[in-house]
């Protein structure tokens, strides 16, 4: 057995039909009586079995010969029927309603929930305090400029190269345009030819005079890196309030080389 969905035509039919086999002076059993009574209070968008769509179509496709009614055996027709006809699915059952337990336990569980609301709203706790809060001058000394050095290093390192890549190409063209010139009467391919030689022995030479910088700045940091600092005491200054025969004005005494 299929379901299928009422559409207008088929509304409109299975009225029709019900209406005729009323009329009809047919004999009919209890079984077609309560068929017609099914049909009768079917509506637009109820299911409707296939096996009775086929059962309507034939009765009125026999009454509309009878009468030589052919527009209206082309309405009745089984595919006429079924134009716009889906698959009736069935909406899902409604939701069981909750037992008395279940609406005791909620119904507590609000009461606990504005309670507590309520008590948050009298007697908010604390602010939670932050770090700045506890340590307010802790941030300034060592977060902020780490950054700001991190920063200022990397954008001196970035104007640097850039300025080093312009230097270089100046050089080059300069380099280039100015063998061109001296070569003014010679040929067109043996002056390309030679002031393109200049050009990149140009560039070799700016490469390795980098390459040759950066290596001893390496070395230098190197240097630098394995060298230890060494700290020596000069002279102090005792501060001791005791009066003397070695001492200066207020109580100072001064002494050289002896740390106390």
């Amino acid at each position: 057995m299929v379901l299928l969905t009422v559409t207008d035509t088929t509304s409109a039919a299975v009225a029709e039909y019900c209406r005729s086999k009323k009329n009809s002076e047919e004999d009919r059993s209890e079984e077609d009586e309560w068929k017609l009574e099914r049909l009768s209070k079917i509506e637009t968008g109820n299911a409707i079995d296939h096996n009775d769509l086929i059962q309507v179509s034939a009765f009125l496709v026999r009454h509309a010969r009878r009468t030589d009614s052919n527009a209206v055996v082309k309405e009745c027709r089984l595919d006429t029927l079924l134009k716009g006809a889906t698959v009736y699915q069935a909406p899902p059952p409604p939701k069981p309603e909750p037992t008395s337990q279940y609406k005791a336990l909620m119904s507590r569980l609000r009461k606990e929930e504005e309670n507590r609301q309520y008590e948050r709203m009298v007697n908010p706790p604390p602010p939670t305090e932050t770090f700045n809060q506890r340590f307010p001058y802790a941030g300034p000394s060592f977060g902020p400029t780490a950054d700001t050095e991190v920063d200022e290093v990397t954008y001196a390192d970035v104007n640097r190269r850039m300025a080093l890549i312009i230097n270089v190409l100046v050089s080059i063209i300069a380099c280039s345009v100015a063998i061109w010139i001296a070569a003014r009467r010679w040929d067109v391919p043996q002056r390309l030819g030679l002031s393109m030689s200049g050009s990149g022995l140009v560039a070799a030479a700016e490469v390795a005079i980098y390459m040759g910088y950066i290596r001893r700045i390496k070395e230098a940091k190197g240097k630098e890196v394995k060298m230890v600092e060494r700290k020596e005491i000069v002279e102090t200054w005792v501060f001791d309030g005791v009066g003397g025969k070695d001492e200066g004005v207020e109580g100072v005494r001064f002494r050289k080389g002896k740390h106390r």
